[in-house]
């Protein structure tokens, strides 16, 4: 069985301890949360604080935030994305972050079972999406290409 990877990166407005940042910091554990307990989740990236990942940097530069995830089913994704407390911040998030310089900042992609995807893989596949627009390989949430069959 395929659950779906996802990937979105961003650059932050303002520096993290910034006063501008304070609703998006102490929205990072709640919100974080609730991914966790959210029906058809798997996995998601955590960085050396065990919460959140804003300590994570990759291959995308020292200035763009990563987030990454694993779910069961895009229904499951688009649930959280877009039918929990997690609306209030992605409504919010133009305070916050944005996405100059980055040519794609969201990549769907289907891994089998088990596997936990890397940040290198996840700038493959966003590479390849910017490159070559939605395929089976990457593609978005606008775009969903169900996985081949087995």
């Amino acid at each position: 069985m395929a659950h779906l990877a996802q990937l979105n990166i961003a650059r932050f407005l303002h520096p993290l301890d910034s006063p501008a940042m304070k609703d998006f910091m102490d929205g990072l554990d709640p919100v974080n949360a609730l991914a966790d307990g959210s029906p058809g989740f798997v996995w998601r990236l955590v960085g050396e604080t065990g919460q959140g990942a804003t300590d994570v940097r990759g291959p995308f530069g020292d200035d763009v935030i990563v987030n990454m995830s694993v779910w069961e089913s895009v229904e499951a994704l688009r649930n959280f994305t877009y039918h929990s407390g997690h609306l209030e911040y992605l409504r919010r998030r133009r305070e916050w972050l944005h996405h100059v310089g980055i040519s794609a900042h969201l990549v769907l992609w289907w891994v089998d079972e088990g596997h936990v995807p890397t940040l290198d893989e996840a700038a493959e596949r966003l590479a390849h999406l910017a490159e070559h627009g939605p395929s089976g390989y990457a593609f978005t949430l606008r775009t969903v290409v169900e996985p081949a069959a087995p």
